[in-house]
């Protein structure tokens, strides 16, 4: 059991880590060698220049400079100065909303505390119930309920607490919620022209012998949205042809290279050896073989274009459907489009930018199958994971490490290892047994069939949110509690065990304050150092970099990783609403959390990350519906544990809170998330109207007509093959003659193909 002294050699070791990362990362960051690490947002916008090409050179690698370095703390001031209108501007409504998670926190969690330490510590504290009990107990387990004797008429000041919590918690996300609501409105209404504004998903396009997918499209589209329709793209199955474009965009580079460190030294040419890394195979002339594998390439590229464009299964049954308004997109993106609700399936596309490519491939039948299978297992990584979870608790229990390895006594029982172990160790072990749960995660989104980049990262969350539930905070108090009291268990009645059960639940608390610590403090801190990216950037300079192109390819930051930071963050949500009661030492570490993590972070997102797409804070509900869960959570744990303390008249008091949060956020559902799901026609409407009179000729079918064309197709320096493309995706006359009474021409094929206005006269309306 963790004593005060222990947590505080482990806060020791933890401040003086976050001080130390936050000291190297403010002397790093003025080094010009580093500046493309941790300034890369910038040179991405094209706003700043690197300065090792105009400096002396020692300059260009050392910052000489000493001034600076008295200042060395002013990227924090920097961090805040930038108003939140300009951080949209900068980064983007995404960005921006992710920092108010941090905001949201700290306006719940700072009331709270000063509320709950002015009047539950010391209810809790004035009792002597843990040493009349003789249980395993430290200070800090005195200043939570388990303190309190049963039956006690003190609980009320803890049922009283929890209304109170809960309705501020309540106040503030339904303010929040408007907030954001309203913002991502604002934005979407002041934001500039964007190809998803105007474009939906249809997926499901039912076979027909006679048309292809594009014909059936367009003739659907003609004859249901005769008004509105503009343009469409089938999608392709182009991942084989994807990957033979990046090995010869990769082969381009090499040629580069050789060809530049050739021309610096003609009297050699360069050679290389063609296996694996160039460590063994046929020595060959660098320049020749990289000339002949990427003509090779090329020739393969045509052929995998001729076979995607010809071969009807290269198409799916999916196309992008592009309207001339906003509204005309709106309507279909949020209707039924058949009587069969089944097929010609309809949602909002993603932005270009945010379309997850390989996914488009994967046939819509196949989704359901694909989830049941990774919903199979990730339930059992959830369960197997419950092992290292004990191993971790195990680490805590000094009595429990002794049994098992009397060996280490000696060793064990030094009072610094000691609190080494039992306040630092079990958080960090934690952590590091953590670092491959987001790629696994991932991996299951991606295998699953989500078609965005954004919904795959919401996916991941989920999971990742779902996973720390019942595996770090469920899985800790369980295996916690039977580590800790396993010599109770053994000497007493069966009865007595969910009273003991009861007492130990608030006393894991110790166990989540050394986690916040190592990962909440350390880590955050640890972040703004980016040590690997920094490691990595060098290294890939020194050895790997040989163009331009490869130098900015190092220096990508990434982007803010929605999936891993979210969960992370509603885990200490989590924390918070279920401890703030039970034992409210702990909340003030969670309100350090996140005061750190909010500068930190808006550090990252104004000078490093580079998001990849902008879902306007699609993300929002998910955020509120978590932080919700968490507090149902906490009203059901703090009933079942007054349960086990004799409470019996307080109790039933409490059954009303979770209703109550119930109904808050099932409001809060109705009447602030179709803001995040659906878009008004009146909003569609008036900026259709006000872009209709600002740009009368706007040629629309220009801007979208390739919009969502995958990116193989386009980018490349084969020109050519680009423009066959474009004339074989041209539709042709339909051959049905449930068809031949389309309203209109195609817009894509009236201008490209001579034969369908031909039929249409053919056939005239009547």
């Amino acid at each position: 059991m963790a004593t005060l002294a222990d947590i505080g050699l482990a806060a020791a070791i933890n401040i003086l880590s976050a001080f130390v990362f936050l000291v190297v990362f403010a002397i790093l960051r003025l080094q010009p060698i580093n500046d493309r690490v941790y300034f890369p947002k910038w040179y991405l916008k094209g706003l700043r220049s690197s300065p090792t090409h105009t400096r002396a050179f020692v300059s260009k690698f050392v910052n000489l400079d000493f001034k600076s370095y008295v200042r060395f703390l002013n990227w924090m001031p920097a961090a805040l100065r930038m108003p939140e209108l300009e951080l949209i501007d900068h980064a983007g409504l995404d960005s921006a909303v992710y920092l108010r998670i941090y905001l949201l926190g700290l306006k719940i969690f700072v009331p709270i505390t000063l509320l709950a330490w002015a009047i539950l510590v010391p209810v809790n504290w004035t009792n002597s119930t843990l040493k009349l009990a003789k249980v395993t107990y430290s200070d800090i387990d005195k200043l939570s309920i388990s303190n309190i004797p049963a039956g006690s008429y003190r609980f009320w000041a803890h049922i009283v607490m929890a209304y109170a919590f809960t309705f501020w918690t309540c106040y503030v996300l339904v303010k929040e919620y408007a907030t954001v609501a309203s913002m991502r409105l604002q934005f979407l209404a002041s934001e500039r022209r964007r190809p998803d504004q105007f474009t939906v998903l249809v997926r499901n396009v039912p076979p027909d012998p006679d048309e292809s997918v594009s014909e059936l499209v367009e003739h659907f589209f003609l004859v249901n949205h005769p008004d509105h329709y503009l343009v469409h793209q089938v999608v392709y199955n182009a991942n084989k042809l994807a990957k033979l474009v990046e090995e010869k965009k990769n082969k381009q580079n090499w040629l580069d290279y050789y060809q530049i460190k050739y021309s610096r030294n003609k009297s050699k040419r360069p050679s290389m050896k063609t296996g694996f890394l160039g460590l063994w195979g046929d020595k060959v002339d660098a320049i020749d073989f990289h000339t002949s594998e990427i003509k090779r390439l090329k020739t393969e590229i045509a052929v995998e274009r001729e076979t995607i464009t010809k071969n009807p299964k290269s198409i799916m049954p999916a196309a992008f459907v592009s309207f001339k308004t906003r509204w005309g997109a709106a309507v279909c993106a949020q209707t039924q489009q058949s009587r069969n609700p089944t097929i010609w399936l309809t949602e909002w596309a993603s932005e270009p930018r945010d379309v997850y490519w390989q996914n488009l491939a994967i046939p819509y039948v196949s989704l359901t199958i694909r989830r049941l299978i990774i919903a199979v297992a990730f339930f059992f990584l959830t369960f197997f994971f419950i092992i290292p979870i004990a191993f971790v608790q195990s680490l805590a229990n000094i009595e429990g490490i002794e049994k098992a390895a009397p060996f280490l006594k000696p060793i064990i029982e030094i009072h610094f290892i000691k609190s080494f172990i039992q306040g630092f160790l079990p958080g960090i072990a934690l952590k590091i047994f953590l670092i491959f749960l987001p790629t696994i995660l991932m991996f299951m989104s991606k295998f699953e069939g989500f078609i965005s980049i954004s919904s795959l990262e919401r996916r991941s969350a989920a999971r990742y949110y779902l996973f720390n539930f019942v595996n770090v905070f469920l899985g800790s108090i369980i295996t916690g509690t039977a580590f800790e009291q396993l010599n109770t268990f053994i000497h007493q009645s069966a009865n007595n065990i969910p009273r003991t059960i009861g007492v130990a639940i608030p006393m894991n608390a110790t166990f989540f304050i050394t986690y916040i610590m190592v990962d909440g403090w350390a880590g955050t801190a640890g972040e703004i150092l980016r040590l690997k990216p920094l490691i990595i950037f060098h290294l890939k300079n020194f050895f790997f970099v040989k163009t331009e192109r490869d130098r900015e390819e190092a220096m990508d930051p990434g982007s803010l990783g929605f999936n891993t930071g979210e969960p992370r963050i509603q885990f200490y949500f989590l924390l918070g609403l279920v401890y703030a009661v039970v034992t409210p030492v702990l909340v003030p570490f969670i309100i350090i959390f996140f005061a750190l993590a909010y500068v930190v972070f808006r550090h990252q997102i104004i000078n490093v990350y580079n998001q990849e797409y902008e879902s306007a804070a699609a993300f929002w509900p998910d955020v509120h519906g978590r932080v919700i869960a968490a507090l149902v959570i906490s009203q059901l744990l703090l009933m079942g544990l007054l349960s086990t303390k004799e409470a019996a008249q307080s109790t039933p008091f409490l059954i009303a809170l979770p209703v109550l949060t119930i109904w808050f956020h099932r409001f809060c559902k109705g009447r602030y998330e179709p803001a995040f799901v659906r878009y008004p026609l009146q909003e569609a409407m008036m900026k259709d109207t006000l872009e209709r009179a600002r740009e009368p000729n706007l040629n629309l079918k220009g801007y979208l007509q390739n919009a969502y064309v995958h990116p193989v197709f386009k980018g490349n320096s084969d020109d050519e093959d680009d423009e066959k493309l474009e004339q074989e995706s041209v539709l042709v006359p339909t051959k049905r003659t449930s068809q031949r009474n389309t309203p209109l021409p195609s817009k894509i094929s009236s201008s490209s193909s001579p034969s369908l206005p031909e039929v249409i006269q053919e056939h005239p309306q009547p």
